[in-house]
């Protein structure tokens, strides 16, 4: 018989960062859910056909064993991060960047829009950054009119804030 063997770091996750917008934390909620109300057909779609004996060759159990699994993963995952949430509360205060910010930077005479959320909710190509990407560490603090200096791979590149939401 052979011995099943796993790569040591695919079950392995980094922590998520905990803040997350009020949205995506419902978004969370309903997703568990969901799920919760999945499960009890998987787990006696697996009942089912467990029934047929030799688990070898069952490639129907096989598949709905791995699908039950794989929710039960995902429940742990969502019910980890609903209880290690941080929501982020916009700031009241219109003249400094923090998390939940929109910003608004001036490059080369060109407008561009992005709001500032935590690692978990960041879409670069929807505008919405990482206050631990480069750009986000260097909004963080900020003030309306100051220079921010991001340096690239090959070249500095200059955005000036011109307006805090």
């Amino acid at each position: 018989m052979r011995v099943p063997t796993r790569k040591a770091d695919k079950y392995l996750k980094g922590k998520t960062d905990p803040r997350i917008t009020a949205e995506k934390f419902l978004e969370l909620q309903k997703n568990l859910e969901r799920m919760k109300k999945i499960r009890p057909a998987l787990a006696a779609e697996v009942k089912r056909l467990a029934a047929d004996g030799d688990f070898s060759e069952n490639a129907a159990y096989q598949i709905a064993k791995g699908r039950l699994r794989g929710l039960n993963q995902g429940m742990l995952d969502t019910e980890e991060m609903i209880k290690c949430a941080e929501i982020i509360r916009p700031n009241k205060n219109k003249n400094i960047v923090s998390v939940g910010s929109f910003v608004e930077l001036e490059l080369n005479g060109k407008i561009k829009k992005y709001q500032i959320l935590g690692s978990t909710e960041s879409n670069p190509g929807a505008g919405i950054i990482s206050d631990r990407s480069p750009l986000g560490q260097a909004l963080i603090g900020k003030h309306i009119g100051e220079i921010i200096k991001i340096k690239l791979a090959q070249k500095t590149v200059e955005y000036k804030v011109t307006r805090i939401e």
